[in-house]
């Protein structure tokens, strides 16, 4: 059974306890809270400094960026390279792409923004681009104790901080990608300038104070850390338990280890690619001894403190326990009114406590905010409804009167296409097909703007029959875009079985048929199949619309079924579209109780949309 007591029964209960737990083990314990706290700040130092690093790190591949950035770019590669201090620059046209080998390149291109990041580069490409930058970073792997086995006895790639920039013609196009990049590997000024910007010039008995090394997968590449001789330990290797926590785990791992002379406090933090592969580690060292000599000293003055602090804690216990739990009960009348719904009520706290006075104030104030963004929200929303409507009424009032304008327009310029008002030659015959063909898509884009106003208005109404979907509505699309299927000499093969019979809108599932058979004859290929089938699973019938083409990019899906969202895809340039026709289809399926996505193939994509069967 739970005991009940007040608060400030609850507070002097606590801070009494406190005080006799002190007093009965301020001896035994002292020394290990003192020292404990000293080793959590120096793990807590050190995971900072580490942070630091991988900034400073990540700010020098931003810098090559930013470089890249403020020259004018004339196509001469080697001005760029050497103006910046890169170890290699390239520009790559956009036709080339396919063959870069950088994905920092190729990033660069599908992002259509600048792009930075760490890389692997293998020897063959680094020799294309100087055949002395292999010898001149190739480090040869040295035996390492507690190392894992390994038969490397040289480097075969290097590690770079590379950038890609997107090079734009005068229209604001990407034309090609200009990129460069920095080796690690021997860049020991890489490593001095972390460790003065993360530990400065700072000495603890003329000893460094912290170190700094970059390891491509196991093997020390660029590092501070130095062998008992004096000389960087280039080529030596980090052992086997931390490569299989920071490599095989991607975790970050913390110990002490014993460097050359001295006990350091290590972190070790993955390396990774844009592509989120693990391609090395960022290591740093913090000296240990500063915080061993500072636990010792601050053990003395523990004691005294403590001891002194001891006699005055009960009578400051009953004192606060008093003067916390009288405001802070305030607080929570404060906090019932607020909840029932009284925005804008102020608690009238007063207390000797400044804390306490701060959490009023800070209450009573966001009492007062939220009344006022209550109110705020309310007139918002209100305007935002009267937009909303009116935006909706020009919406449908300008769709409904330019579809009766088009009907008449598109019979007479079909009229005089056919020579019912007379015969036309050759050359008049074809700007009248432009035309017709114009007012065509001018109709069915209007009648899409029709569409998205009743959706905008909730006015999707159903008027469901039973019919067969097969005869009654693919055929029918089939047939509506014959002639474009015909020009692009595409083969259409409906396998819905004719008999297969589903209860929906007739005319909003023609619609969502039109869409999927046009959409499949303006981005299919040319000479492709289109292939239609559907089939009943559990309370659903399942309608799939495959058609061979470009395979739709998982980046891509997420905005394929959006308002006004069409595909960044070298079709848009030649097909017409409003990035209507999608959004329409799923607002119809999904009033049918259903959902439709796509998947990609290898040669094609296939559109499954689901509606429920009664």
């Amino acid at each position: 059974m739970i005991r009940f007591s007040t608060l400030r029964g609850k507070i002097f209960t606590a801070f009494f306890a406190v005080i006799l737990a002190l007093g009965l083990s301020i001896f035994f314990l002292g020394y290990t809270l003192v020292e404990d706290n000293i080793v959590e700040r120096a793990q807590q130092e050190v995971e900072h400094d580490l942070a630091s690093a991988r900034s400073f790190y990540q700010a020098e591949i931003q810098r090559i960026g930013e470089d890249l950035r403020l020259i004018e770019f004339d196509g001469n590669v080697e001005k760029v390279q050497q103006k910046i201090g890169l170890d290699y620059a390239r520009y790559v046209d956009k036709n080339e792409a396919p063959q870069v080998q950088s994905e920092i390149v190729q990033a660069a291109f599908e992002k259509n923004e600048g792009v930075g990041g760490t890389r692997l580069i293998p020897n063959e490409e680094l020799q294309s681009y100087d055949e002395q930058l292999v010898a001149e970073h190739s480090i040869a792997i040295k035996p390492t104790p507690m190392a894992r086995p390994t038969t490397k006895e040289v480097t075969q790639k290097v590690m770079s901080k590379e950038y890609a920039l997107p090079i734009r013609d005068a229209d604001g196009d990407i034309e090609g990608v200009l990129y460069g990049g920095r080796i690690v590997n021997r860049d020991h000024a890489l490593v001095d300038r972390i460790r003065y910007l993360v530990f400065g010039h700072e000495s603890y008995e003329g000893k460094p104070v912290g170190t700094v090394t970059i390891f491509q997968d196991d093997v020390r590449i660029s590092t501070n850390v130095v062998n008992e001789d004096g000389s960087r330990a280039i080529g030596t290797r980090v052992s086997d338990e931390v490569y299989s926590k920071v490599v095989e785990q991607g975790k970050v791992w913390h110990d002490r280890a014993f460097v050359v002379t001295d006990w350091y406090k290590t972190a070790y933090e993955p390396i990774e690619t844009i592509e989120g592969e693990i391609v090395g580690i960022l290591y740093v060292g913090i000296l240990e001894a500063p915080f061993v000599d500072m636990a010792r000293g601050i053990m003395g003055w523990f004691l005294v403190i403590v001891l002194c602090g001891t006699l005055f804690a009960g009578v400051l216990s009953y004192l606060m326990a008093g003067a916390v739990s009288r405001p802070l009960t305030h607080l929570l009348e404060g906090i019932e009114n607020l909840s029932g719904g009284n925005l804008g009520y102020e608690s009238p706290v007063r207390s000797s406590v400044v804390e306490i006075n701060r959490l009023a104030s800070s209450f009573n104030i966001m009492s007062v905010r939220l009344k006022e963004r209550d109110e705020s929200l309310k007139e918002s929303n209100a305007k935002l409804e009267d937009l909303n409507q009116r935006y909706l009424e020009l919406l449908g009032f300008v769709a409904h009167e330019l579809k009766g304008m088009l009907a008449s327009t598109i019979m007479n310029a079909y009229s005089i296409r056919d020579g019912f008002l007379g015969m036309i030659n050759f050359k008049q015959k074809r700007a009248v097909d432009s035309i017709t063909r114009n007012l065509d898509y001018l109709a069915a884009t209007v009648k899409k703007f029709l569409n998205l106003s009743r959706i905008e208005r909730g006015k999707l109404e159903l008027n469901k029959s039973e019919f067969a979907i097969g005869p009654e509505v693919f055929d029918i699309s089939v047939k509506t875009f014959d002639k474009l299927l015909s020009d692009k000499g595409m083969k259409v093969e409906n396998k819905i079985d004719p008999e297969m019979k589903v209860s929906a809108d007739l005319d909003l599932l023609q619609i969502v048929a039109n869409n999927l058979i046009s959409n499949a004859g303006k981005y299919g290929t040319e000479g492709g199949v289109i292939r239609i089938d559907a089939r009943n699973e559990d309370n659903f019938t399942v309608v799939e619309v495959y058609n061979d083409g470009r395979p739709i990019s998982q980046e891509a899906m997420g905005h394929l079924f959006k308002r006004f969202s069409r595909l960044d895809t070298p079709e848009k340039k030649t097909v017409k579209g409003t990035g209507l026709g999608l959004f329409i289809t799923r607002q119809i399926v999904e009033a049918h109780g259903g959902d439709i996505k796509v998947v990609p193939g290898e040669n094609g994509n296939t559109f499954v949309f689901r509606i429920e069967r009664e």
